[in-house]
Order: C-alpha cells, then sequence, then structure tokens
C-alpha cells in the first residue's frame, strides 16, 4: 500500500445507533498536507501567497460541510409532543432547502426537501424534520440514500402511521462535468405505512405543489 495512503488509512466500527460509523480521523496535519497534495495535482503551488492559507480554510470548511456525521438523528426526534387536540391528519414540512456533496465526485448537490406524516401517538417540533434534512444532508451522499435515511429514521423513531419524503435537487457532477447538462433535477421519494397507498401518494404530492401562502 501506498505510505500516504496507509498513514491516512481510517478504523470503521459501528456505532451502536447503526446510523454511522466511528472513524479514527486523520489530524489536522494530515488533512492539510492532503489538501496540498491535490493543489499539486491540479497544477497549481500550494506555497504562493494566494493558496498557502487554503488547507486550513478547507478543513475548517469541511467541518461544516460534513458536520452531519458528527449528530445523532434519534435525539433530533427523541421530543414528541402529545397534546395537540387528538389532531391525526397529515402534518407536511414543505420546501425545506439543504446542500450535499455527492460521494462519488465530492461536488454538490443543491435541492429542497418535503416531508409528510401521518401522527399516531404526538407530533414532533416542526424545526426537527428540517434538522433530520440537514443532518443526513451534511454528509457524503447520494440522493437516494438520503432520502431513504430521513423517511427510515422517522419512521422509526416516532412510528407515525405513515411517512412521505419527496427530494428534489440538481447535481453540479450533472452541470458542471460530465454531460454538463444545466438545469436538470433529479426527484426522488420514498413511502412507509400509509403513503404505500397510491390515493395518500396523490394527495401528499398535491399539497407539495399546491401555491403557497
Amino acid at each position: 500500500m501506498n505510505p500516504v495512503v496507509k498513514s491516512l488509512s481510517v478504523e470503521r466500527v459501528l456505532s451502536p445507533s447503526a446510523d454511522k460509523f466511528l472513524i479514527k480521523k486523520p489530524t489536522q496535519e494530515q488533512a492539510e498536507e492532503a489538501v496540498r497534495t491535490l493543489i499539486l495535482w491540479a497544477g497549481d503551488d500550494p506555497s504562493r501567497e494566494g493558496l498557502t492559507d487554503t488547507p486550513r480554510r478547507v478543513t475548517k470548511a469541511y467541518r461544516e460541510f460534513y458536520k452531519g456525521y458528527h449528530e445523532d438523528a434519534h435525539e433530533v426526534l427523541e421530543r414528541v409532543f402529545e397534546e395537540v387536540e387528538g389532531y391525526k391528519d397529515m402534518v407536511l414540512v414543505r420546501d425545506i432547502p439543504f446542500y450535499s456533496h455527492c460521494e462519488h465526485h465530492m461536488v454538490p448537490f443543491v435541492g429542497k426537501a418535503h416531508i409528510g406524516y401521518y401522527p399516531s401517538k404526538g407530533v414532533v417540533g416542526l424545526s426537527k424534520l428540517a434538522r433530520i434534512v440537514d443532518l443526513y444532508a451534511r454528509r457524503l451522499q447520494t440522493q437516494e440514500t438520503m432520502t431513504a435515511q430521513i423517511a427510515q429514521v422517522i419512521d422509526k423513531v416516532l412510528k407515525p402511521r405513515g411517512v412521505a419524503v419527496l427530494i428534489e435537487a440538481e447535481h453540479m457532477c450533472m452541470s458542471m462535468r460530465g454531460v454538463q447538462k444545466q438545469g436538470s433535477s433529479t426527484m426522488t421519494t420514498q413511502y412507509t405505512g400509509i403513503f404505500k397507498d397510491p390515493a395518500e401518494q396523490v394527495r401528499f404530492f398535491t399539497m407539495v405543489k399546491s401555491p403557497g401562502l
């Protein structure tokens, strides 16, 4: 194995939440040196004035881009409000903006998520659903995986009668490179429980696309 690659190899152990892997991270110095290597590979000089501080900036940005690895979705959703006067109809939070990074090319994909669910024992704070989207978006992702993860964790923790997730996004790996088709969008959905019924899927989609306030 290449000595540099070997020095940066990680130990992967499944965490108790079974939601992520615990990783023995490289040091700050190793991460910054990796950025310098990429700058060299791209064809520039990491020691020139405009780039000398770039490795530090990039590692700082990575902490923000990928902070979802250090958050627990179960904790975000753990508080449920039961005093809702028997409300049992759909709860829908739509147009939740997000940005993520494609795990294949590490370039951004940007879009909106829409989440609907039918409560059983209570409801969760609306901001928590937006936090769940952010938590999974701030990881290396595919849109399909992210859609499934959001639906599955809401279904597992809240135990609602059904969950629907719709994500629409534009992928920079299509618009910046490869086929270079700007403006194309990708839509993914995931349904559980009541939303397995096509009629409920139509209702969800109609509410998502209805005119706003």
